[in-house]
């Protein structure tokens, strides 16, 4: 385990670089100009590592989906019919097998830094100027940091409008509600992202009512339309309110409820409202003024295709430089950032991203959608298999879900890949890797031979499907 570093006032100390945050983004910098040879520093406010995703963001809340998957699969299971009733459970009960994966994850982390000899401080970094780093510990005393270069990977929080009360005890945020300690029956979920649409989903599972207020005209309308439609109907089916085009007028907080008033006159009244609309970069307070680096109103910064900024000897990654804000894109672009500061040529910026959407059932996508394709005017067909139609799904009661290759109808080169269903995130990386092979085409799906019974069937039951329509 790193060793906390003794901060004694006036002290200097010299890396060649200086990583701010130790979430995905700056661990993949981190390591990848330790590894390069460089002396580094990491710098993070906690007293743990593993920044936002392992404390409040990704562990957690998908420790407390995979939890409410469990429930759900036993209610519906009738040899665990007797087994209680899941209702009773707080979100407090839930979350616990979420606090034993947050501490296995911050002491796998802790063994990488320590491993590649990466120094750690704790405490709030302070940018003095463009090649020192102060930190501030919570007794003001403060150590200074010289160095060549700064990675800022600070990440987000969620973004919180001054007209609600975040101090309100029925008020949350994404951040927030994982401390949720009382029974409520009726939720708000206001912003139909993918934090909203993850949420509702937990909530609906664990049986409680959830309203969920969509600020778009469809939900997560950059998806696939048939994915997206998916979505919103198994959320229907489960119970979940959806409200579409709509935009919160004021919210009025008692000791026992929360009423949410629309600007289309609607009204709502819930135990408790979770506010799910936007993230912020975490800039704050961080003295980039003193570099003349100046954040959107949304705290995100801008880089280059090298996630260099305008500052020379200063990059950014992560969610503190905005879309996709994704763990898994973060600890890319950290890894980008590292390889250019490290004088590597031709590093690629990361651009082929999967998404992975968290719901019940679970999405994942990668390449193009019909709508993009249809608008580039790109010959393609489709080949589609049902879950419900596979052996696998039908073991295991996971018969929600299917798969969706778009092909090129010519070249047969696959072009996107569309997954709705369990285990969607997992099965989506086999299509990823046939794209990026140089050797793209479907026949590969039905030239291979996949283990039986699996869920990577789907392939091989949606390419025949695909073919059978070629003329």
């Amino acid at each position: 385990m790193p060793r906390k570093k003794e901060v004694v006032s006036g002290t200097f100390v010299k890396y060649d670089a200086v990583v701010l945050g130790s979430g995905p983004a700056g661990e993949g910098a981190a390591m990848k100009l330790a590894k390069s040879g460089k002396r580094v520093a990491i710098v993070d406010v906690r007293e743990q590592l593993g920044g936002n995703c392992t404390h409040v963001g990704t562990i957690p809340s998908k420790a407390l989906r995979q939890t409410v998957s469990n429930i759900i699969r036993y209610r519906r299971d009738p040899m665990f019919k007797k087994m209680g009733d899941w209702r009773q459970f707080t979100m407090k009960q839930v979350l616990q097998s979420a606090h034993k994966v947050i501490q296995q994850q911050v002491e796998t982390h802790s063994r990488f830094y320590d491993r590649n000899e990466i120094a750690i401080y704790h405490g709030r970094a302070y940018i003095q100027d463009k090649n020192t780093v102060l930190v501030f510990g919570a007794d003001g005393i403060k150590e200074t940091i010289m160095c060549h270069q700064i990675v800022i990977a600070t990440g987000s929080r969620p973004y919180r409008p001054e007209m609600l009360d975040f101090n309100h005890p029925r008020v949350f945020d994404s951040d927030k509600i994982l401390d949720l300690d009382f029974s409520i029956q009726k939720i708000i979920i206001y912003g139909a992202g993918v934090i909203g649409c993850e949420y509702a989903s937990i909530f609906i599972g664990l049986d409680h009512k959830v309203d969920l207020i969509n600020t778009q005209h469809k939900l997560l309308s950059y998806l696939d339309d048939e994915i997206s439609d998916a979505l919103s109907y198994h959320l229907r089916a489960q119970g979940v309110l959806i409200r579409h085009n709509e935009q919160i007028d004021h919210l009025e907080t008692f000791d026992d409820h929360v009423v949410l008033y629309l600007q289309s006159g609607k009204k709502i009244k819930a135990d408790a409202i979770l506010w799910c609309n936007g993230r912020s970069g975490n800039t704050d307070g961080l003295g980039l003024e003193n570099v003349e680096l100046k954040p959107n109103s949304r705290g995100q910064l801008t880089v280059n295709d090298q996630y260099q900024t305008e500052v020379d000897n200063i990059y950014a990654a992560g969610d503190v430089i905005g879309w996709p804000s994704l763990a898994s894109a973060a600890y890319d672009q950290g890894r980008c950032a590292g390889a250019n500061m490290s004088g590597e040529e031709n590093v690629a910026p990361v651009t082929d991203i999967p998404t992975g959407i968290y719901t019940i059932p679970e999405i994942s996508s990668i390449g193009k959608t019909e709508q993009e394709l249809t608008e580039e005017k790109i010959p393609y067909e489709v080949g589609q298999a049902s879950f419900r139609h596979l052996a696998r799904a039908q073991i295991t009661g996971d018969t929600v879900g299917e798969l969706k290759i778009l092909f090129h109808r010519d070249t047969l080169e696959v072009l996107g890949v569309h997954c709705f269903g369990n285990n969607a995130a997992e099965i989506i990386h086999i299509g990823q890797a046939v794209m990026n092979s140089p050797n793209n085409t479907i026949k590969y799906f039905v030239e291979t031979t996949f283990n039986y019974p699996t869920m990577a069937e789907a392939y091989r039951v949606a390419t025949l499907n695909g073919m059978n329509r070629l003329f």
